[in-house]
């Protein structure tokens, strides 16, 4: 039996899926949206070497489900286009 921990991991990552859906929505989404999307989303239960091989690969860490409205707020104020 492995040692290594297991942990959650969203599939596909919650960054990703809320970026989806707020492109779709067209519009900011609401902290209730978040966090019932995040509810929601699908998650597996990997071990901790397997998680980071998966953050790895996608090349950025994703979303912290405990604190999903606050990291997305940064995650947003990175991704926007500095002005011109």
């Amino acid at each position: 039996m492995s040692s290594d921990p297991l942990c959650l991991v969203f599939v596909p990552a919650l960054a990703a899926v809320l970026t989806a859906a707020e492109s779709k929505k067209g519009a900011p989404l609401t902290e209730l949206e978040v966090c019932n999307i995040r509810d929601q989303a699908t998650c597996i239960a990997v071990t901790f070497a397997t998680a980071l091989a998966m953050e790895q690969e996608r090349g950025y860490a994703d979303i912290v489900a405990e604190d999903c409205w606050n990291e997305w707020q940064r995650l947003c104020l990175s991704i926007q286009p500095s002005p011109r």
